[in-house]
């Protein structure tokens, strides 16, 4: 895969690790729907590291009142594409507990592995706020650029699309697409199969975070 600009492949070693234990067939629901959150957390930390509306505010501490920087209120919205992404949310809730959340439905159809949109229902303003576009699997990208391009159309700006497991398919779709959206990916993976499942991968995310088959 080509190196692009705005794509971010983490290479630290805690994620590395979660992720071991995440892809484990034998990892039980509860265990991976906490890792889910806790490397979406991890994930998130970076993702926000720059571009965070702010706004100073007044603070008193036992000896004295200083000036503090803080998130401005109501500036971020989650987006979860469903229903995998419902997996990620509260890793970002830990770090940002007030943070509007938008959900867009999509299914792959089996023939021909393109999304069909379901459910749209965002927050409102959102075209005022950082929007979080999160699914735990990036395979074809096809529900990923859906999804931007949903949030385009009504007027969002600022989008930033994170993912745990990508494929070197899905990623430069996604990349190519929307130069303009930052891309954030734990692992890169080897490539899709003949179902556009990622391999090595880790199975149906959704199916394991729900216990559905």
């Amino acid at each position: 895969m080509k190196d692009y600009k705005n794509v971010v492949i983490f290479n630290h070693p805690l994620i590395r690790h979660k992720i071991a234990i995440l892809r484990n067939e034998k990892t039980s629901m509860k265990e991976f729907r906490e890792l889910v959150e806790e490397i979406t957390t991890l994930m998130t930390y970076e993702c926000l590291r720059e571009g965070v509306p702010t706004e100073k505010v007044m603070v008193k501490t036992p000896l004295e009142t200083c000036e503090q920087e803080v998130v401005s209120d109501n500036a971020i919205a989650i987006i979860p594409i469903l229903r995998a992404g419902l997996g990620m949310v509260n890793g970002i809730h830990v770090l940002f507990p007030t943070a509007r959340v938008g959900h867009i439905g999509m299914y792959r159809d089996e023939e021909t592995f393109e999304p069909k949109e379901y459910y749209c229902k965002l927050p409102e303003g959102i075209e005022e706020k950082l929007c979080l576009v999160v699914d735990p699997m990036l395979a074809t990208g096809g529900s990923a650029c859906d999804a931007i391009s949903q949030l385009k159309a009504r007027g969002c700006k600022n989008i930033r699309f994170m993912a745990i497991i990508g494929a070197p398919e899905g990623v430069s779709k996604v990349a190519e697409a929307h130069p303009d959206v930052q891309i954030y990916v734990s692992t890169l993976d080897r490539q899709l199969n003949e179902h556009a499942y990622i391999l090595p991968g880790l199975g149906d995310a959704g199916d394991r975070l729900f216990g559905t088959k």
